[in-house]
């Protein structure tokens, strides 16, 4: 059974997002990527069975468990004052391996744009704590010690995107793609969900 990670990458988020926040030069102030507002990326990974931290420290247990993702945004808000906005992150997917199913997932995000360096590496945070996320069948990891799951869990992301200052149109990214319970919320069948530290590109349009 792993331990909930939804409280676990709040955390981290919160933290980072406050630090960013003391750090944003004014100049990033306005900044815009993309004229249409819409992205279209693709992304992949490997499942793993521990917290970020552990993935880290490289405890890490890769499993039989792959995803490959389309992946498509849209800016609904943009601050004139702070550099931030509000996107609609909505991916499909496919995971294979030790089981074959498909996932829809959708959540409203937060993008911030303000950290010291982006000069020289533009650097985004996006964070989505909050989503939904439905698969086509129970996850082999996903399953309590009764053999029991939810196709329907929380779908929570965190992301930091890179770029050239000069050209923002084009991302790779690192991304956090979790499915939890939230606290046991959705389901009390003792699994909390699937969690994949993916690879991915990006096009803005």
């Amino acid at each position: 059974m792993k331990k909930p990670l939804c409280s676990t990458a709040r955390g981290v988020a919160s933290l980072f997002f406050v630090a960013a926040i003391l750090a944003a030069p004014i100049k990033a102030i306005g900044q815009t990527i993309g004229q249409t507002g819409w992205s279209l990326s693709v992304y992949g990974s490997q499942h793993y069975d521990t917290e970020p931290a552990g993935f880290i420290q490289g405890n890490a247990n890769f499993q039989n468990q792959y995803v490959l993702a389309l992946n498509m945004t849209k800016t609904v808000w943009r601050s004139q004052n702070w550099p931030m906005s509000i996107e609609v992150d909505g991916m499909l997917g496919q995971q294979f391996g030790q089981a074959t199913l498909n996932e829809v997932a959708v959540a409203p995000v937060l993008r911030w744009s303000g950290f010291p360096w982006n000069h020289l590496l533009q650097t985004d945070l996006r964070v989505g704590p909050v989503g939904i996320s439905y698969t086509t069948d129970v996850g082999p990891f996903e399953r309590g010690t009764e053999g029991r799951g939810s196709r329907l869990l929380n779908f929570l992301l965190l992301e930091l995107a890179f770029s050239r200052p000069q050209e923002k149109s084009r991302e790779v990214f690192v991304r956090l793609h979790h499915r939890c319970t939230v606290y046991d919320l959705i389901n009390t069948y003792g699994a909390n969900g699937e969690d994949f530290l993916v690879l991915g590109y990006r096009k803005h349009f």
